[in-house]
């Protein structure tokens, strides 16, 4: 089945790649809705799916919280952070062959992976020391 690029498609497509983070589906409704007051977010989480479907951006399931969207479709990791709650892009080579070596030492089918780092990021960590201080 093709997909249409709809307007509302490319106003999300455009803003996600604006700014360039890990946004949720409820964070980019808020920056799009003034600029577009029209816009719902049911729209929004559809459109969404549907440009994760069309491979344009890449859904990142993060395990209690709420799925955000990558800008970035190549393969690559994140560290999230244990204070502040975001999604940072870990600068790192890609393990291409990690399905391979899992699959040959255990026998699983595996279909991808999501590694997400656990840790605090500077800005909160600068929050922290000064916290320690007082």
């Amino acid at each position: 089945m093709i997909q249409r690029n709809t307007i509302q498609c490319s106003v999300i497509l455009k803003k996600i790649n604006e700014l360039k983070a890990h946004v949720t589906a409820d964070e980019l409704y808020e920056a799009i809705v003034s600029e577009y007051p029209s816009i719902s977010r049911a729209t929004v989480y559809r459109n969404l799916n549907k440009l994760v479907e069309m491979g344009k951006i890449r859904k990142v399931s993060v395990p209690n919280g709420a799925d955000r969207f990558d800008y970035l479709c190549c393969d690559h990791y994140h560290v999230k952070c244990r204070l502040c709650g975001q999604l940072f892009d870990v600068e790192m080579d890609y393990i291409a062959d990690l399905k391979q070596r899992i699959k040959d030492a255990h026998g699983f089918e595996f279909f991808g992976h999501n590694i997400i780092f656990d840790g605090i990021c500077p800005a909160c960590g600068k929050t922290k020391i000064k916290e320690n201080k007082k």
